[in-house]
């Protein structure tokens, strides 16, 4: 099984200036280029968060991230606060870390589905006059888990809660942006009016398909930028900033790898040409940059089928590129994606944990960094009117 980095559980004991802990495996390649085996770290399962288990991770030592100054694990919410905290079914263990950075506890909340499929949601706790943050990717199966969010906040707002945030790790329908051809449907901007008209008055997102979505909303946007966490991973390897280029798949996210080639010491750029012939289907066509005897960083918002990145790093070692690394914020992973991505033409395929990766999904290349600092942080400083901002500076 691969590498898991999250958080330590509240019953693990960790120094209070604690943040991202980072979790290696035994014989775990280095970034340098390593090749001795990987072994697998597998933990035992412990309490249910709504039906679905919650997987506790090995105590490890860490130091607080550089983007995430502020020591919150040294302070607990008041039993009494207004701020509240409930997950819907689509990813609990996300939110059980989230609570647990933020020294609360989540939220009681009944949620479940009748015989014909429909979604029954039941409060077990006030929410009147409090501040509710409701943590719902919008993940596979993603109508189920969009109609899920959306009936929590339709019963906070009739429970009278003050504020409702909906926070999104994952919003499904970001690619649906734009008209590419006549008569299609602009999807994000009508699950945008579908979350706004079933009462949220705030919305916090990672790493949105593009900036524009954000544009979709009526009500205000939090966009979470979930770069730093991988950054803060990438420190942590032993490479030679000489050797390293950082590829986009595509053209369309050369402005998401050019900031990222910017924060490791401002390396080379690279750019996959591609031309698509239908939905999940890319052709790679050329190469524009220099990857001979490099380490390629390939890096895009989500990996659903792998078509792209696949191709892309075929590509890449073709050109004469050394080694290959994936890395992406969404880990959709639909079928063949684990396929491709098992392959061997990467050395390592590095996500974060905003969507529930199966144990069917886990290949021995595959690490999972933990956002839920990074959610945990942003909460507070929306909460208590902050800077969001200021976190990606």
């Amino acid at each position: 099984m691969a590498s898991v980095v999250i958080p330590a559980p509240p019953s693990c004991s960790t120094s209070s200036s604690s943040s991202l802990l980072s979790l290696r495996r035994p014989g775990a390649a280095l970034f340098s280029g390593d090749s001795r085996p990987r072994f697998s770290v597998k933990c035992e399962l412990g309490e249910s968060v709504n039906g679905r288990p919650v997987v506790p991770t090995l105590n490890t030592e860490g130091i607080l991230p550089k983007f995430l100054p502020n020591k919150r694990l040294a302070s607990a919410v008041p039993a009494n606060s207004r701020l509240k905290i409930f997950s819907g079914t689509a990813n609990p263990t996300l939110a059980e870390e989230i609570a647990w950075y933020m020294g609360v506890k989540l939220g009681k909340v009944n949620v479940k589905r009748f015989a014909d499929g429909e979604t029954y949601v039941q409060l077990q706790e006030s929410v009147r006059g409090c501040d509710v943050y409701l943590i719902q990717p919008t993940s596979p199966p993603a109508n189920e888990n969009l109609m899920e969010l959306q009936v929590m906040i339709d019963a906070c707002r009739r429970a009278s809660a003050k504020n409702i945030t909906a926070v999104i790790p994952y919003f499904g329908y970001a690619r649906a942006d734009r008209k590419t051809q006549g008569r299609e449907s602009i999807a994000a901007k009508l699950v945008a009016n579908l979350i706004t008209m079933s009462g949220a008055d705030r919305v916090i997102a990672c790493d949105l398909h593009s900036g524009q979505s954000m544009g979709y909303f009526d009500i205000p946007v939090d966009h979470v930028y979930c770069q730093p966490v991988i950054l803060d991973y990438l420190a942590s390897k032993t490479i030679s900033f000489d050797d390293l280029v950082v590829v986009s798949p595509d053209v369309g996210g050369v402005a998401r790898a050019r900031a990222f080639a910017k924060k490791l010491s401002d390396a080379p750029l690279a750019i996959v040409d591609k031309r698509r012939h239908g939905h999940n289907i890319a052709e790679v066509m050329n190469l524009i940059g220099d990857v001979k005897g490099k380490v390629a960083v390939m890096l895009d918002d989500m990996i659903d089928t792998a078509g792209t990145i696949t191709k892309g790093a075929a590509l890449l070692h073709e050109e004469g590129a050394r080694e290959v690394y994936a890395c992406c914020t969404h880990a959709v992973f639909s079928p063949p994606a684990v396929e491709r991505l098992s392959s061997g033409l990467f050395q390592e395929v590095i996500v974060t944990n905003t969507i529930p990766i199966p144990d069917k999904n886990y290949f021995p290349q595959l690490t999972v960094l933990s956002v839920a600092n990074l959610l945990g942080e942003t909460i507070w400083r929306v909460h208590d009117d902050c800077s969001v901002s200021s976190i990606f500076q």
